[in-house]
Order: structure tokens, then C-alpha cells, then sequence
């Protein structure tokens, strides 16, 4: 590293004022963006240069639209404008100190430390330290507990980060535990915590290597997962892992999904947890729709709610089904009906719940509202599409995962025909079409 001073170093003062710093703690770069042009006349072309962004997409950021997710692009940020480590959750950056990189892997401890020390900034919590026993020591029913604590909390970075992002750590994450139950001693009791655990960990890895685009990695951790939940006797567990495959089974092979999404219902069985059983039924209602069959779908979509309606707060649940609420119930069934064709039914949910959806979850958002572009497009809104499709091409822009281009690429491509309209003129070229 050299003695360059970008032009887009930020002044101390500016480092030292409130505003700015609540915003990198928030990781809010467009916020920071608009405060140095503001009040350092730093513009938007020089950040836009230096922290190696597209200047529409400073602008947009500026203006509070999308987010920076990304190990990669966040450190970028921080050496463009000389922000010290600390204020966003990273290791000392090399000027800090005049230090030179390390080739030799220090990136990668700087990735997991990120990780570690990002609570402040929302994405994740502290994670509880576990001291790793020796090859042939016994390890006590506290374990199992302790690994699951930290699994439970290593998932939320999968609500900002996406799967290129999180793999590494999801799998670190298995491979250890994996290690321990080969090389340690245990009660029987204990023995099949550790495989529950175990299973979720695989669930973790699985579904991070397949937003990250690697279906086949993916689909083997299901299956280890549910092998290893089998063996737990964790049906509810299981019954997951099969919902996941047939996830992703389903686009490739429709009866074959199907057929998998109804066996994770069955193998959960109906006394698994009302969010559970809501999960499970979701995941068949998007089988048929993929597949077509709209009174099926519906069926399965009405079940999963009468599910969801026996659940409260003081019901218990896995922490793996957290995240599934009625909001979650709402999207999967506007999906469904757009997947359908019948935007009559799809737009109006859709609408409703992305209403207050938190951009910060932007692989989560983008993917979602390229169904409501799709929607659009089946109801013959074209502009209205394309407006919908620029926020998901803006919301998917830092996002390490490959499905929201992946979702967004037949919408652009029925927008492609009506490329006279404005709106639609933007989009594609923003998309580079």
C-alpha cells in the first residue's frame, strides 16, 4: 500500500460528526455519500470512481435507494474514503497503520472478523465464543445447545447477505461440527443434539450455496441434512430439508417437486409447530404453482394460513421458521398467483406487503418484487413493470446471490418488445439490454 490519498478521503471533522457516524455504523453509504458531497464538495462522479461504483448508482444510493451488502464493495468504500475500520465493524485497514496487504490469506481473516464485529451495524449478533474440545474429549449436553445459539444467530446474516457472501462461514460452520461429532465422545442423548444441529447447519449451507449458484453442492447438503435429522429423530427438521430440495427440484422437474413438497409435509407430521407446518405448506403451494395447478395451490396456501392462525408469540418454534409470519404468507401467495398468471390476485398482495418491507433485506425485496414486475407484465402494465423492475435491478446491484438476475431476466425480456416507452427504455439499458 502507498502513500495515495484518494480525493475522496473524508475530513476528520466530517468523520467526527453525529450524522456520520450513525450512518456507517448503519452501513448507509448513500447517506455518507450525500453528507461529503454536502459538506466536503466531494462529488458523486470522484466516489464513484474511486470506490469502483456506477455513478447512476451513487445517485442512488444517495437518494435512499438500494444498499451496499458486500464484503468486497463495503471494504472498497472504506479505503475510497479513508474511513477507519472500527466505525464499520472491520479490522484495521492497511493505511491505517501504513501497513502492506498480506496476500497470504489476511483478507480473509479481515472477512471474518467483519463478520464477528457487525452487531452494531445490524448484521449479526455477537457470536458466543466456543472453545473447540480435543480429538477423544468428552463433551456434555451443553454443547449441542451452545452450537445451536450461535447457528441461530450466524442466520441473520443470511437476511443481508447473500450466498456468495455467507457460504464460507455456513460451511466453516458444518465442517466443525461435522469434526466434533467424529472426533469426540458423548451420550447417546447428546449424540443426536449434535446431529440436529448438524442438520440445520447443512440446511444453512445448502441454501447459501444455492443462492450463490451451486444447485448441485446444495442439493447434497439436503440431503445430508435430512439424513442426519432422520437420524435425530427431528421430523420437523426433516420435513424441512425436504421442502428445500423440492424447492429447488421444482423449476427443473415438476412432478418430481411436488412429489417431495408433499413428503416434507407428511414427514413433519401434524404435530410439528404451527410455523413449521405454515413453512412446509408454502413451499407445496409454490410446487403446483409452478407446475400450474392454481386449485391446488390455493389449497396449500389456505392451509398453510390455517396454520400460521394457531401460532402466537408464546407458541414455541425452531428458530429456522423465525422469519415466517403472516407478511411472509402474503408474499408467498402474491408469488404463487403471479407465478399463475393471474395478476388480478398477485398485484394487490404483492403491493401490500412490499409496502413495508425493509430495503436492507435487498436480495429478499428484488426477488420479490420481480414478481410483482411479472404481475405487470401480465396485466398488460408495461411502464408500471419496468418502474417495478428498476427498483429490483437497484436493490440486487450489491447483492451476492444469483437469483434476482436470474427472476428479473424473462421480465426483461417480455419488456424488451416495448423498448419505444421511457420507463422501459431505462430499464434495459440499465440492465445492459
Amino acid at each position: 500500500m502507498t502513500d495515495y490519498r484518494p480525493p475522496t478521503a473524508l475530513p476528520r471533522a466530517l468523520l467526527e460528526r453525529a450524522d456520520v457516524r450513525a450512518a456507517l455504523a448503519a452501513h448507509d453509504f448513500g447517506t455518507v455519500f450525500a453528507l461529503a458531497r454536502r459538506h466536503a464538495g466531494i462529488s458523486y462522479a470522484k466516489i464513484a470512481a474511486e470506490c469502483d461504483i456506477k455513478p447512476e448508482r451513487v445517485g442512488s444510493l444517495a437518494r435512499g435507494q438500494g444498499s451496499v451488502t458486500t464484503f468486497e464493495k463495503i471494504t472498497r468504500i472504506a479505503d475510497a474514503l479513508r474511513i477507519p475500520g472500527s466505525l464499520l465493524g472491520l479490522a484495521s485497514r492497511p493505511w491505517e497503520a501504513g501497513l502492506t496487504p498480506d496476500v497470504d490469506g489476511e483478507d480473509s481473516v479481515r472477512r471474518r472478523d467483519f463478520f464477528k464485529a457487525s452487531a452494531g451495524s445490524g448484521l449479526a449478533a455477537s457470536l458466543p465464543e466456543l472453545t473447540r474440545p480435543q480429538a477423544g474429549r468428552h463433551i456434555g449436553s451443553d454443547t449441542p445447545k451452545r452450537l445451536r445459539e450461535r447457528t441461530a444467530r450466524l442466520r441473520r446474516l443470511d437476511d443481508i447477505l447473500g450466498g456468495g457472501d455467507t457460504y464460507r462461514v455456513y460451511l466453516g460452520e458444518y465442517q466443525a461440527t461435522k469434526a466434533l461429532i467424529r472426533d469426540t465422545t458423548y451420550t447417546e442423548t447428546t449424540g443426536r443434539a449434535l446431529l440436529s444441529v448438524l442438520a440445520e447447519q447443512a440446511q444453512q449451507a445448502g441454501w447459501a450455496a444455492f443462492d450463490a449458484g451451486r444447485p448441485t453442492e446444495a442439493a447434497g447438503f439436503y440431503e445430508t441434512s435430512h439424513q442426519a435429522a432422520t437420524e435425530a429423530a427431528d421430523t420437523a427438521l426433516a420435513g424441512n430439508a425436504l421442502a428445500f430440495l423440492a424447492y429447488q427440484t421444482t423449476p427443473n422437474n415438476r412432478k418430481a417437486g411436488i412429489e417431495i413438497a408433499e413428503r416434507s409435509v407428511t414427514e413433519a407430521g401434524p404435530e410439528a409447530p404451527p410455523a413449521v407446518r405454515a413453512l412446509l405448506q408454502e413451499r407445496l403451494a409454490w410446487a403446483h404453482a409452478v407446475a400450474g395447478n392454481a386449485p391446488q395451490t390455493e389449497q396449500a396456501l389456505d392451509a398453510a394460513a390455517a396454520s400460521l392462525a394457531e401460532a402466537d408469540d408464546d407458541t414455541p418454534r425452531p428458530d429456522w421458521v423465525a422469519w415466517v409470519d403472516h407478511t411472509e404468507l402474503q408474499i408467498m401467495t402474491g408469488r404463487c398467483w403471479s407465478e399463475l398468471c393471474r395478476p388480478l390476485r398477485a398485484v394487490p398482495v404483492l403491493q401490500t406487503a412490499l409496502a413495508g418491507y425493509d430495503s436492507r433485506h435487498a436480495r429478499d425485496k428484488s426477488l420479490y418484487l420481480s414478481w410483482l414486475a411479472a404481475a405487470y407484465v401480465h396485466a398488460g402494465e408495461i411502464e408500471q413493470a419496468a418502474v417495478v423492475a428498476d427498483q429490483a435491478l437497484d436493490l440486487s446491484a450489491e447483492v451476492a446471490s444469483v437469483r434476482p438476475r436470474q427472476r428479473l431476466a424473462p421480465v426483461l425480456n417480455d419488456l424488451t418488445g416495448h423498448r419505444a416507452l421511457p420507463a422501459v427504455a431505462g430499464v434495459l439499458e440499465k440492465a445492459g439490454l
